[in-house]
């Protein structure tokens, strides 16, 4: 299979040039999976294949929440890599990473997946990573996680060691998540996540002993929204959900990524405990609530931004921040992913409640800085430089 560097021009003087990595999973159509670090902020997108054929490469969409981008090149002759199913991968499964590590230029590392479903890494906003052992280093970024089989089941995405030098800790995106991302991309350009209404937390050990379940996997319903999708569905505060469209849920952040990757208009249906009886609750996923104010601040650290404060009339949420109601195309805050409806709660970890203390914390930051938003139902860290 044909895997792809990535030769960018970031859009600022002095022009400047990187790499990175990247995987044909469509040969008809051209499309190349990679990060989305990878290719961020590029003016210009090159592809080099193996045969050191070059092509310009069109940016089909991305989504910083998962670090996942889809590229779309127009070349003849080219091999697809398959998608393989990232579910039936277990610790202990040998795996070979494929990249372009340091600019070296197609390389290829052994070794097997030291963990399942990591997450707590701070890097995107959804986390279900692959940990593996094989040699991950600076430019492998967007590069394939194989199997033995052949298949696709991870695009390399990060490493913990000293200094970015890989010491055996690297971090891939499932091929699951990588797929309904791409599908989505394709389809509408952006990742349309919705709202279910429901907060939630994970079913600790002594609960799960309580409600004689053989493991702690699940998660406890600890509000409905009042007139979202979740109570519209008759789903109630004290629930716990065991299943999602027929898969274990393992905790608080397995629910979080399934319920990111099933798009708005979708049914699913949720497997419940409910005094001691389960349930099948069939849910369709909401759109997110629109911001309906038409005029906002502008925010002069965030070229294309304007926030305004919660009507609390109009919009029905606990969450205390500040409102996206516009967002520049083209624009930084565009480029670093924001969306009208969002609400920022946080900078650098400083709660924001209003305008006021929006604008006040902002005046504090340096060039690079954390903001916290909420979208729907879920909490995602953007890092600004």
């Amino acid at each position: 299979s044909d895997v792809c560097s990535s030769d960018l021009i970031p859009d600022r003087p002095p022009q400047e040039m990187a790499s990175g990595s990247g995987v044909i999973v469509d040969a008809r159509q051209g499309i190349v999976l990679t990060n989305n670090h990878v290719i961020k902020n590029a003016a210009q997108v090159i592809v080099t294949l193996k045969d050191r054929r070059q092509f310009p490469a069109q940016i089909v969409g991305t989504d910083p929440a998962t670090d996942v981008a889809v590229l779309r090149i127009e070349a003849p002759n080219l091999t697809a890599l398959k998608l393989g199913d990232s579910d039936q991968m277990s610790v202990g499964d040998f795996v070979v990473a494929v990249g372009n590590p340091f600019g070296l230029g197609q390389t290829v590392t052994s070794g097997i997946v030291s963990a399942l479903g990591r997450s707590g890494l701070s890097i995107e906003g959804y986390e279900d990573f692959i940990q593996t052992d094989a040699s991950i280093n600076p430019g492998n970024s967007g590069g394939a996680l194989i199997n033995l089989k052949g298949e696709l089941i991870g695009i390399n995405t990060a490493i913990i060691g000293p200094s970015g030098a890989s010491v055996g800790i690297g971090f891939a995106v499932p091929s699951n998540m990588a797929r309904a991302v791409m599908n989505q991309l394709v389809r509408f350009g952006e990742v349309k996540r919705g709202r279910l209404g429901i907060d939630f937390e994970d079913l600790n050990p002594d609960a799960a002993a309580k409600l004689r379940l053989p493991t702690a996997d699940g998660v406890t319903i600890t509000n409905v929204q009042a007139d979202s999708a979740a109570e519209k569905a008759g789903l109630r505060r004290g629930d716990v959900v065991l299943a999602f469209n027929g898969r274990t849920v393992r905790n608080n952040a397995d629910l979080r990524n399934r319920l990111g990757l099933t798009p708005v208009g979708e049914e699913a249906e949720l497997t419940i405990l409910r005094n001691g009886q389960q349930l099948a609750v069939k849910v369709r996923i909401a759109p997110p609530q629109a911001a309906t104010a038409l005029d906002g601040e502008v925010v002069p650290q965030l070229a294309g931004l304007k926030i305004a404060n919660i009507d609390r009339n109009r919009i029905q949420t606990r969450v205390e921040g500040v409102i996206v109601v516009g967002v520049e195309q083209g624009s930084t805050a565009a480029g670093i992913g924001l969306r009208p409806g969002d609400i920022i709660a946080a900078i650098n970890r400083q709660r924001v409640r209003n305008i006021n203390e929006f604008l006040t914390a902002m005046r504090g930051v340096d060039r690079a800085f954390q903001m916290s938003v909420v979208r729907g139902d879920f909490v995602l860290n953007f890092i600004v430089r």
